[in-house]
């Protein structure tokens, strides 16, 4: 299929590079277009403008920061894309942010499918994200063989927009708290005197342990915060959209909030480029 993939960052370049290796045929877009133009090398036709990237596109993929990015480069995509064509958007937004760009789609003759990610670099290098996807059952089966290309599992929903960013920042919140607790606790163990593997070995096998709090203690105890599976920017900026939501329905997330306080320390502090897991560093003035 014709695919343009906008947005050639963390996450973007792999899944760009896995739907070439399924035969798929890839044009490019970046804002730094040294990142779009690797992929030429590998059979992607890099674009200078977005529209370019779009012209003929059956199927267009946002991999951007926010709602705000994928709709301003969507706005500047709009004189080449085709009438009909399927807009799939996988930024992580705010529900209020889909209804614009859901709106934007309709204006413009395309079938938005809210499809956000879960998963980092390693995943989508591997083709293993798992995509959650809002959508027309109509265009699932044109839509599963780029699925595919990029993912392991797919859950599709109904074609309510926003249902599957909703669920994007319920999942996202579980995974920052995680993420702010690793940091925390490692934070303690040097604080306390405790070598962080005696805390992994107490662990270990129990109803405590688990994969996500290894491979987030791993970056911290080896100091491999680049390149980013997901930095702490982007954390911070999801982190605000979480508390965010939850104080429109009248819902406190404390934890929430902290986290999103070190997250941003952690910034103020130059690591905002640096894995998620530099949250650490907040834990030290």
């Amino acid at each position: 299929m014709d695919v343009a993939v906008l947005g050639t960052g963390i996450m973007g370049e792999p899944i760009a590079r896995n739907l070439l290796k399924a035969g798929h045929r890839v044009r490019v877009w970046n804002r730094t277009k040294e990142k779009a133009e690797a992929l030429a090398r590998e059979g992607a036709y890099a674009a200078p403008t977005p529209p370019e990237a779009v012209a003929g596109a059956e199927i267009v993929m946002t991999v951007l920061f926010d709602g705000d990015a994928a709709l301003d480069v969507m706005r500047q995509a709009a004189p080449g894309l085709r009438p009909g064509a399927l807009w799939v958007q996988s930024s992580t937004a705010s529900p209020d942010d889909v209804d614009l760009l859901a709106g934007f789609a309709n204006d413009n003759g395309l079938v938005y499918v809210d499809a956000p990610l879960l998963g980092t670099r390693a995943p989508a290098e591997a083709g293993q994200l798992t995509i959650l996807a809002a959508a027309p059952d109509s265009v699932w089966g044109t839509l599963k063989p780029v699925f595919d290309a990029i993912g392991a599992q797919t859950v599709w929903m109904e074609a309510d927009p926003g249902e599957a960013t909703r669920l994007k920042l319920v999942v996202n919140s579980w995974v920052l708290a995680v993420n702010n607790a690793v940091g925390e606790t490692l934070a303690l163990a040097k604080a306390l005197d405790v070598d962080p593997g005696q805390f992994l070995d107490a662990i270990a096998g129990g109803g405590l342990d688990m994969g996500y709090l290894r491979l987030k203690a791993d970056v911290i105890r080896s100091g491999s915060f680049t390149p980013p599976s997901f930095t702490v920017d982007t954390a911070a900026k999801d982190a605000r959209l979480i508390v965010h939501e939850a104080e429109q329905a009248g819902v406190r997330l404390d934890l929430a909030q902290a986290g999103l306080e070190r997250l941003r320390r952690a910034a103020e502090q130059g690591h905002g480029g640096e894995d998620m897991a530099a949250s650490y560093f907040a834990s030290f003035s």
